[in-house]
């Protein structure tokens, strides 16, 4: 540890360490951790922080039973430790909350909390699943995390990527603990289900559980944190109380530079309205949605998860059956936008529109593949000639956008898994960058990159807005709009109920616009008796913004 940690003080009561790291170094085609060494101490929570691919993902893993250190040893409870698979860590206590969700979209909800544990009817090996005590079981182990209004018999699959999080947090929150990681566990969720997240961690202090935070909201790990740890190029650079440091010194930290909190997207001309959407409709996911986006203007979508953002992108990307409306676009600068048939992202791509998707891994890279053949996936026609790619063209496309959108890589060559999530998510937006498209769907851009390289997307979408083409963002940060928008739309209850622009938008009339749709449902469901306001954020919890049953690829 460096040498500031010798002011850290220790943890209430003066409880022991749980877990140390000392020494840890790990190298794939090039170093990405080295000489990392670490105390978790028993009932406090570690902020781990840094920008993406200074190595908070490697080195969870390696405490987590994923990835082997090349170098360094671990101790548990004053114990050698070095696990040689999740399964294995799990079993001595030590648990993780990945960013790449860990549950089969094929099984229930229930079965998912409890696939290594099913209850059954007296000897396991007879196979006989306890269903009734199965259900509330995973009722109990659900309603910790705010998804009460959720069937537990669900499949998982059929939940948004929101819900998703909260199941993989409660399955890890089942059973005892010694050490629970958390890596980027907000990301997804709404306020509410923060706070209950939040009450969670302090039980599990209580308990006397070590905790590991891994967060690029910075706030957050204020709250949570008695202790903050910063990498930077994989080296450990700073550990020191929470309560002695402020956000902008963890940011000079983590990027080895002061880092303003202002943005200037640069002078734009907002023209003529370039894309139209009339009255698109898809069940009660969708209803009757209109707006227009102009030329070089930034219109962002807000609301809350389960409102219908993501389907809205979907239905307008065709990878959706949509059941009315119509989508328009300006054949050229200045005319009228004029409908086009949109039965499918080919149809889209062809007319104009590119989606960059919020599940990046599922729907946008090809994770075992180099970065050069993902971000060539959308530009093949200009790096291939009679149907063979062309390996140096291909290669240069790659580089130009690794260069413009800064991706932290060995190179073109490297496997886009290896990557950190932040890195990732820029292969996915290098890909559309390098094709001419002039209506751009950003669907959670930001989710899970650092500050840093939040703000290189933010000047990236102004250099895109500037040359004309029309921007539309969905992001679950309110802030985040409020500060790369011109126009805000907000989504509730699978209608926009109101659309503000710089002059008229306020946080609270936003966050207002986004339960509108709920309370006027919930006035029509419940007695007069009923408080409205005891109800969830997202009511019925059926709503599913990701949940498509006949959802078309992407790729």
């Amino acid at each position: 540890m460096d040498s500031t940690d010798s002011d850290v003080p220790r943890a209430p009561s003066g409880l022991p360490a749980v877990l140390s790291v000392t020494g840890i170094g790990k190298t794939w085609a090039s170093p990405v951790l080295a000489d990392v060494s670490l105390e978790l101490r028993a009932g406090e929570v570690l902020a781990l922080t840094g920008e993406n691919g200074a190595g908070k993902s490697t080195l969870s893993k390696i405490v987590g039973g994923l990835v082997e250190p090349t170098t360094g040893s671990m101790q548990l409870a004053g114990a050698p430790y070095r696990p040689a698979s999740r399964t294995e860590a799990e079993a001595l206590g030590v648990r993780m909350v990945m960013q790449e969700l860990n549950l089969l979209p094929t099984l229930s909800v229930a079965e998912n909390l409890f696939l290594s544990r099913l209850p059954h009817f007296g000897p396991a090996a007879f196979g006989w699943i306890d269903r009734k005590r199965l259900r509330e079981d995973a009722r109990e182990a659900m309603a910790q995390v705010g998804l009460d209004a959720i069937h537990p018999d669900t499949l998982v699959g059929e939940l948004g990527i929101g819900h998703q999080q909260m199941v993989e947090i409660a399955r890890n929150l089942i059973g005892d603990a010694r050490v629970l990681i958390l890596d980027e566990p907000t990301a997804m969720l709404t306020s509410r289900e923060v706070e209950l997240l939040f009450e969670q961690i302090a039980r599990l202090k209580a308990r006397g559980v070590a905790l590991v935070y891994i967060s690029h909201r910075l706030e957050e790990l204020a709250r949570v944190a008695e202790r903050v740890a910063v990498l930077r190029d994989g080296r450990l650079v700073h550990t020191d109380a929470m309560a002695n440091l402020t956000p902008d010194r963890i940011v000079a930290l983590m990027v080895g530079r002061e880092l303003g909190e202002r943005i200037d997207l640069g002078e734009r001309r907002i023209g003529a309205p370039l894309l139209s959407v009339t009255g698109l409709t898809r069940g009660e996911a969708v209803r009757d949605v209109s707006f227009e986006v102009r030329a070089g203007e930034i219109f962002g979508i807000s609301g809350l998860i389960g409102a219908g953002r993501t389907e809205l992108l979907r239905l307008i990307y065709g990878a959706d059956e949509k059941d009315g409306g119509t989508v328009a676009l300006a054949p050229s600068p200045g005319a009228t936008p004029e409908p086009v048939k949109i039965a499918s992202p080919v149809d889209a791509v062809r007319a104009g529109i590119a989606l960059i998707t919020e599940d990046r891994k599922g729907e946008g890279l090809l994770l075992p593949q180099p970065i050069a053949a993902n971000v060539s996936l959308g530009n093949l026609g200009r790096v291939s000639r009679h149907g063979v790619v062309n390996a140096t063209r291909e290669n240069a496309l790659a580089t130009r956008q690794i260069e413009a959108l800064r991706i932290r890589t060995s190179g073109p060559a490297q496997p886009v898994s290896e990557l950190s999530g932040g890195n990732q998510q820029k292969v996915v937006i290098g890909r559309w960058l390098a094709r001419e498209r002039k209506v751009l769907l950003f669907d959670e851009p930001t989710r899970g990159i650092d500050v840093g390289a939040k703000f290189d997307i933010y000047g990236l979408m102004g250099a895109l807005a500037r040359e004309g083409r029309a921007l539309v963002v969905v992001s679950s940060d309110l802030r985040e709009l409020m500060l790369i928008c011109d126009r805000i739309g907000v989504m509730s209850a699978g209608r926009m109920t109101g659309i503000f622009s710089r002059e008229t938008w306020s946080q609270d009339a936003l966050l207002a616009a986004a339960f509108a749709g709920y309370r006027s449902r919930e006035a029509l469901l419940h007695s007069p008796h009923d408080d409205p306001h005891d109800s969830h954020d997202v009511p019925g919890g059926q709503r599913r913004e990701d949940a498509q049953p006949n959802a078309r690829s992407l790729s």
